[in-house]
């Protein structure tokens, strides 16, 4: 039996999720001598074929396992996201077990870590007395909330959050009331489908070991305190972050970005990143657009190379397409051009076609 220790890593099927429990492995293989295993999920062959180039060219000590595609024809089409996410684990969950099995019997497996869509796979964990920890992509403050707030308003709020007599939260830690409007949108209709998922999955973190977040105790210090306050019951919190996506050689490094930070001044610069995930109407991004230029603010705005945008996605940016159905790199750009000018710098502006 291998004696290196040994994490098996099952990942739901968001790529925003996958990408970095890739690089959280490659910082653990490379640097603390720990060996590691993908177990890899999938609801079909255009995604699986996304997550195998995402883990090309791996260190030689992260092992990969494919699973069968997951078949969601009894599900109906307005099935959210969260739904399928969650069941891609849950229904998984047999072969994930025989894997981890294997993994006990040859190596010395000392964890099991999956992201907060992948809940369930918790239960195979404690099948095999295996500790199960919780990787959170989201933000300090999403976390905040999910541990200290839902939980407790879906047991003690009848009516849909958006109708309750105080409309702003007080999540421990951030020091700002929160309205409830800008609470995530699977939690904004508590009879959805999203919402039952989301709800699921979130009051099962206090089960894992502990949750590894993708951030770092200087991006917001009175968060990380409130997670990492001792006596609440709630698993211990590790800020572990920033991962950040090593650079393929067909990408940008960034220079150009570093050489003009270099000559701001100190704290002048605001960054602006919506990730990957982020859903502004055409409204709303250009009345942030304007809100940048009016401030004089300096800032760093980050976009995504390519972007899905489309109506039965439900993604809110919705350009218009031609006749051939093909959204073209002018229609995308006149949504996403900001008002930039000497005071802001974009980065990765081209954008490709999307069909």
């Amino acid at each position: 039996m291998d004696q290196k220790p040994h994490i098996a890593v099952v990942p739901s099927p968001g790529m925003g999720h996958l990408i970095p429990l890739v690089e959280f492995a490659k910082q653990l293989v490379l640097h603390h001598e720990f060996a590691l295993t993908f177990i890899v999920t999938s609801t079909g062959s255009e995604l699986l074929k996304a997550q195998k180039s995402a883990l090309d060219n791996l260190p030689p000590s992260i092992n990969l396992i494919f699973l069968p595609p997951v078949s969601f024809e009894d599900l109906s089409k307005d099935t959210s996201i969260q739904a399928k996410l969650t069941l891609t684990i849950t229904r998984s969950l047999s072969l994930i077990s025989e894997v981890i099995r294997s993994l006990v019997s040859t190596s010395r497996l000392v964890a099991l870590v999956t992201d907060h869509f992948g809940t369930d796979a918790f239960d195979v964990a404690v099948e095999f007395n295996v500790p199960p920890y919780l990787f959170f992509t989201s933000s300090p403050l999403q976390l905040a909330f999910l541990l200290f707030n839902l939980p407790t308003m879906d047991l003690n709020v009848s009516c849909e959050y958006r109708d309750m007599p105080t409309q702003v939260l007080d999540i421990p830690g951030f020091g700002v009331l929160v309205h409830v409007s800008d609470l995530p949108d699977p939690v904004q209709n508590r009879k959805s489908d999203a919402y039952k998922w989301f709800l699921h999955n979130t009051k099962r973190f206090v089960l894992a070991e502990g949750i590894l977040i993708n951030s770092f105790v200087d991006f917001g210090v009175r968060l990380i305190d409130a997670l990492q306050e001792e006596g609440t019951g709630k698993p211990p919190v590790y800020p572990i972050g920033p991962l950040i996506r090593s650079s393929s050689s067909n990408e940008t490094n960034g220079s150009d970005c570093l050489k003009w930070l270099d000559n701001q001044p100190s704290n002048s610069v605001l960054f602006v990143s919506f990730g990957s995930g982020g859903t502004l109407s055409y409204d709303q991004l250009n009345e942030f657009a304007l809100g940048l230029e009016m401030s004089e603010q300096k800032f760093l705005w980050v976009k995504l190379n390519a972007l899905i945008l489309s109506e039965d996605r439900k993604v809110a940016l919705r350009p218009k397409a031609n006749y051939n159905g093909i959204v073209g790199r002018e229609e995308i750009a006149e949504i996403m051009r900001p008002k930039a000018n000497d005071n802001g710098l974009i980065v990765k502006e081209e954008i490709a076609e999307i069909n």
